[in-house]
């Protein structure tokens, strides 16, 4: 145990450390003391320092301003010359002409020498810039002068032709191969020759698509043969640029081909094209460029052998066409002289090409598989003539469509035996089996096979998806549950044209998802899809059967109560929660259908009572008691209601008995539990209502019941303390008693004089006023002692 010191001990030790803090203290003030004047003390050697000065920081490096300026003095030489040019031209002689422009553009082109001499470059850059642009004005001025009656197209491309040259030549010179402007220059200027040579000529759209590649060709051979700097760029930007317009051009000659000779030449220019991509990419395999080049390529060659096929044969073989042109860039992979790049390319090539053709054929498969849900709103019309009519009865049939299922079995058939990559085999494989099953899909309405022929095809690919399923493993596994699965909605859609043909339907579908369950991978979703075919096959069995939908809800309830059953007997399985929410879903259904008819309808929410009930009773589905208290007492009052049972007492006392015994319950399993918490709401269940109908009764039988019970319900909170039933017993009894004296106090108000109630409730006010506080103690007591009970 802690020692503690006597009294008077204890005394003196505190005595003594307080007397060392008061030291303390007075030690601390004087120091601050002496700091604080040793601060206010002037200090000779602040004045001495000189002040401390910051330079303005630059906003422009020198290089960027001398840039500016120089760049700035060349275009407004430049402008100079125009103008002179432009405007007083026409005010000298030939010699005089001559003279002058000769004169200021040599002298202009010789001054960029001297001043790389001196080291003066971006001087000399501007200089060499201004002598190109005077280089384009002496063009225009000779043809003003001299050449006025020439063709304009025809003269601007022989002097982009000779400026090109002119500008590559000064470019090249060993006194000016620094300069970095004439050469980009130069390759701007080559761009223009062809284009506006074959315009000049009035030459077709294949003449001038030829000269846009061939440009573009010229570029990509610059592109090349330089390393790097402007001139590479503009060759660049040249060279996609014009053989971009170019494959444009191409392309659209090779749609709108006339005949197989037009094709042939649309093909040409872009199989040219695609030997300007090839030949750029295959120098330089390590570019970020060269495989999009090489599919660039490939893609080209399809577009120009696909487009000659399809001109000679019929239209609807056009994709089948470009689609073995596609396969076939397969066998430049296998090449093993081609750099590693362009073979990619072209495998990539090859997949784009497959791909779209994949996706001409999404239409058939999206009417084959969505076309037969229009019949929702029709069923059993009368089964269809064949196939493709119970698909496509009011959706239309997407044309050309014949050779879809050949173009999905090749794509097929190259992911089954092309794709030998280790990572990518297992998704090819799923691939081609995701293609097969798309084509067994529309195959009978391609063939306009027979009605039940095409059924029996949808029911086969369904059986042998969940076949597949329990052979399989992981993502094998789920694709052949996803194509089970869609296949089978598909196959209901279709059945819905025929009475016969739904309920053996969905018989079989509800027994081939029944023995997929067996296998504990996919149970959890074909076990609530056998559910739910089995609900369906239950509600068209009773409309087969011509009976009403409410008495329809009884067969479908069963599924309901089969799907708790399930659930019980799996136990903690991951079935088991799938199985249940259908289940809570089929009795929905149940309930919908039962609707329309009041007794029926409170058999079947009496029934769902029952599963709810049994589904409670099993370990961790406790909670589930309450749903299936709400819904017996849902049954009983509609079952009230169809017996036109006005008393609000038959509503609300079987809701009240049940509610106030598990009250009690709590209460003695848990005795400090509130009695609001126990008995509140079974009690306001009950009288409130019966409150409000007795204010509004003439008659006295059921105030006089419903006080009765209201001083009952007190007298027992007061017996045992309980809050709840003495405050609500106490207030329905006195909103009773209110009720049943309010007419013999409006008879006495009415006798006495008018003067009497103002009379009357000053005297209250003054007795109030008089026993104030003792009524205020009063009421403290009353609060008090409600607040000790429960």
């Amino acid at each position: 145990m802690t020692h503690l010191p006597p009294p008077a001990e204890e005394l003196r030790l505190l005595d003594a450390e307080l007397r060392q803090l008061d030291a303390r203290r007075a030690q601390l003030l004087t120091r601050r003391a002496w700091l604080v004047a040793a601060l206010q003390q002037p200090r000779p050697w602040a004045s001495a320092q000189p002040p401390i000065t910051v330079s303005p920081r630059p906003e422009t490096a020198a290089p960027s301003v001398q840039n500016v300026l120089l760049v700035l003095g060349g275009v407004l030489l430049t402008l100079a010359a125009a103008v002179f040019t432009l405007v007083s031209w026409g005010q000298m002689g030939i010699a005089g002409r001559a003279l002058v422009l000769g004169a200021v553009t040599l002298a202009t082109l010789a001054a960029p020498v001297a001043l790389l001499k001196r080291g003066l470059r971006s001087t000399a850059e501007s200089v060499a810039g201004l002598g190109l642009a005077l280089t384009v004005l002496d063009a225009y001025a000779l043809h003003a002068a001299a050449l006025s009656g020439t063709d304009g197209t025809g003269y601007a491309a022989a002097a982009a032709a000779v400026l090109a040259v002119t500008w590559a030549g000064y470019g090249l010179l060993p006194v000016t191969a620094s300069l970095r402007l004439p050469l980009p220059c130069a390759l701007a200027a080559a761009q223009f020759p062809l284009l506006l040579w074959t315009l000049s000529a009035d030459a077709g759209a294949e003449a001038i698509t030829a000269a846009l590649l061939v440009t573009a060709g010229l570029d990509a051979v610059a592109v090349v043969r330089l390393t790097a700097g402007a001139a590479r760029i503009t060759a660049v930007a040249g060279a996609y640029g014009m053989g971009g317009w170019g494959v444009l051009g191409a392309g659209w000659l090779s749609l709108t081909a006339g005949g197989p000779g037009d094709a042939s030449r649309a093909g040409a220019l872009l199989l040219l094209a695609a030997a300007i991509a090839l030949g750029t990419a295959r120098p330089e395999p390590g570019r970020k460029h060269a495989l999009g080049l090489a599919i660039a390529s490939g893609l080209l060659v399809v577009a120009a052998l696909g487009g000659v096929a399809r001109s000679v044969v019929p239209s609807q073989w056009a994709v089948p066409a470009h689609l073995a042109v596609g396969v076939a860039l397969l066998a430049a992979v296998r090449a093993e002289r081609l750099p590693d790049a362009m073979r990619r390319g072209f495998a990539w090539a090859s997949g784009a090409v497959q791909a779209l053709a994949v996706l001409w054929t999404l239409p058939v498969v999206a009417v084959v598989l969505l076309g037969p849900a229009v019949r929702l709103g029709r069923v059993w019309s009368g089964a269809p003539a064949d196939a493709r009519a119970a698909v496509a009865a009011d959706v239309p049939w997407p044309p050309d469509t014949a050779p879809a299922p050949l173009v999905l079995v090749a794509v097929a058939a190259v992911l089954a035996l092309a794709v030998r990559a280790q990572e990518w085999r297992g998704r090819a494989r799923l691939s081609a089996a995701g293609l097969l099953w798309a084509t067994a899909l529309i195959l009978p309405a391609i063939v306009e096979a027979p009605y039940l022929a095409g059924m029996l095809v949808l029911g086969v690919i369904t059986a042998v998806a969940l076949y597949a399923c329990r052979v399989t493993e992981g993502a094998a596994q789920v694709t052949a549950l996803v194509l089970a699965l869609v296949t089978a909605a598909g196959l209901t859609l279709v059945s819905l044209a025929s009475q016969s043909a739904t309920l053996v339907v969905l018989s079989a579908l509800t027994a081939l998802f029944a023995a997929a369950s067996w296998r504990a991978g996919v149970a959890p979703f074909t076990a609530p899809a056998a559910l739910v075919h089995a609900a369906a096959l239950a509600a068209a069995s009773g409309a087969a059967a011509d009976w009403p939908s409410a008495r329809t809800a009884l067969p479908v309830l069963a599924v309901a109560g089969a799907a708790a059953l399930l659930a019980a007997r799996l136990g903690a399985s991951r079935t088991t929660v799938p199985v249940e929410a259908v289940g809570a879903a089929v009795a929905l259904f149940a309930v919908a259908l039962a609707v329309t008819d009041p007794p029926m309808l409170a058999l079947v929410l009496a029934l769902c009572g029952v599963i709810a009930a049994g589904t409670a009773l099993r370990e961790g589905r406790r909670p589930v008691g309450y749903p299936a208290t709400a819904l017996f007492v849902l049954a009983a009052w509609v079952r009230l209601a169809a017996w036109d049972v006005g008393t609000p007492e038959a509503y609300t006392l079987p809701v009240t008995v049940p509610a106030l015994l598990v009250g009690a319950l709590r209460r003695r399993r848990d005795p400090q539990a509130s009695s609001w918490t126990s008995y509140g709401a079974g009690l306001t269940v009950t009288l409130l209502p019966s409150l409000v109908a007795a204010w509004a009764d003439p008659y006295w039988p059921r105030p006089l019941l419903l006080g009765g019970a209201a001083l009952l319900v007190t007298l027992l909170g007061a017996r045992h303390h309980l809050q709840a039933p003495l405050v609500l017993g106490g207030s329905t009894l006195a909103l009773i008693t209110l009720h049943e004296l309010a007419p013999y106090v409006v008879q006495v108000t009415g006798a006495l004089p008018r003067w009497a109630p103002p009379a009357l409730a000053g005297l209250l006010l003054l007795a109030l006023g008089a026993t104030y506080e003792q009524r205020i103690r009063d009421v403290r007591r009353v609060r008090e002692a409600l607040g000790r009970m429960d």
